[in-house]
């Protein structure tokens, strides 16, 4: 063959290859024929050949090329495929044939299991569902726990013929088995699973591809969400600082409106004081300052009291709630006074002395 030639042939038998692993079987029959037509006296074209069309549902097809594989290689392979396409082409009895054949009794220990499970679908398409689980009790790795690369196959089929035979008890069991065995998803025995006990079993990752969402996206929005909570602190952070700039500690007009809140609440409870009066600023005004002290003057408790009396305002005056004043001192002017009685005093104390 030139090697052009051998170049072409060998890229369709990739392409055959690489659409069974996407389980696209007809692809891949595609690729297998063009490569049959430039190459079909080669045994390994005719086993992929046939190999394809089993999967694509062509079983006579793939009787044919796999006959053909046979005879050009001389190997027996392929027989319980052979005979599972006599299953499918509706021939169970023929398939029956294939497996005690002679070279049924060549095939290694794999290929010997494959065939019981193709014997135990022959008998199960004849009706004969008790033998058909006998068939494979009498398989000794049946019973293996270790995972081997036929026991998904074998616990799944001989669970298949337990649920024919009416034993659907021990079907769910075995179902069971096979789900842990079938890491790959190469049997449908979850689905089987389910129906016998009306569970719902979903697929997790087809329900995560359809999201869309890839891990990194969801990291992703995980960050954008701490980015909005840590925005929105620092607005809080900001608002309540431009809040106290506005309004910083001890400015006076927080407290003018403290004190106004406090002579409302006076007046209230029966009106207020006038040193409250007199103390409290109007509103935008600075505060007062301080009235003088009058000096006391050595004379007694009655210029207190008419100090006293002269600073308090009568009870029935309204209170004022003007600007503030600033009180006047009348000290000198009674101080004055007292001056003046001590000399009358003086005065008349002197006309009565003889």
């Amino acid at each position: 063959m030139p090697n052009d030639l051998a170049d072409l042939v060998a890229s369709h038998l990739v392409a055959a290859a690489r659409a069974l692993s996407a389980e696209d079987p007809e692809k891949a029959y595609e690729h297998a024929k063009v490569a049959r037509r430039f190459a079909g006296r080669i045994g390994v074209v005719r086993e992929a050949t046939g190999i394809a069309a089993y999967h694509a549902g062509q079983y006579a097809e793939a009787l044919g090329d796999l006959r053909a594989a046979r005879r050009i290689t001389g190997s027996d392979e392929y027989l319980p495929i052979m005979a599972d396409c006599e299953r499918g082409l509706g021939r169970p009895e023929r398939a029956l044939d294939l497996v005690r054949s002679r070279e049924a009794e060549r095939l290694d220990r794999a290929g010997r299991i494959e065939l019981a499970i193709v014997e135990s679908g022959a008998r199960r398409d004849l009706g004969q569902h008790d033998a058909a689980v006998i068939t494979l009790q009498r398989v000794p790795e049946l019973r293996d726990p270790q995972p081997k690369p036929w026991s998904a196959r074998l616990a799944f089929a001989y669970a298949d013929a337990l649920a024919d035979a009416g034993h659907e008890e021990a079907a769910t069991d075995w179902f069971a088995r096979a789900m842990g065995f079938d890491e790959d998803g190469e049997t449908d025995a979850a689905e089987r699973y389910a129906e016998l006990t009306g569970g719902l079993i979903e697929d997790l990752e087809e329900d995560f591809d359809e999201s869309g969402d890839e891990p990194g996206d969801l990291l992703d929005d995980l960050a954008d969400d701490e980015e909005e909570i840590e925005d929105e602190a620092i607005r809080e952070a900001v608002k309540d600082e431009d809040e106290d700039e506005a309004h910083p500690a001890g400015d006076p007009r927080d407290d003018d409106l403290s004190d106004e809140d406090d002579l409302t609440d006076d007046q209230a409870d029966g009106g207020p004081t006038g040193d409250d009066v007199a103390a409290t600023p109007a509103v935008g005004e600075a505060p007062a300052p301080p009235a003088p002290v009058a000096t006391p003057v050595p004379g007694g408790e009655e210029t207190r009291d008419a100090d006293d009396a002269a600073e308090r305002p009568s009870a029935t005056s309204a209170p004022s709630y003007g600007p503030a004043f600033i009180e006047p001192d009348f000290g000198d002017a009674l101080d004055g006074s007292e001056d003046a009685e001590d000399a009358e005093d003086a005065e008349d104390r002197t006309k009565r002395q003889p």
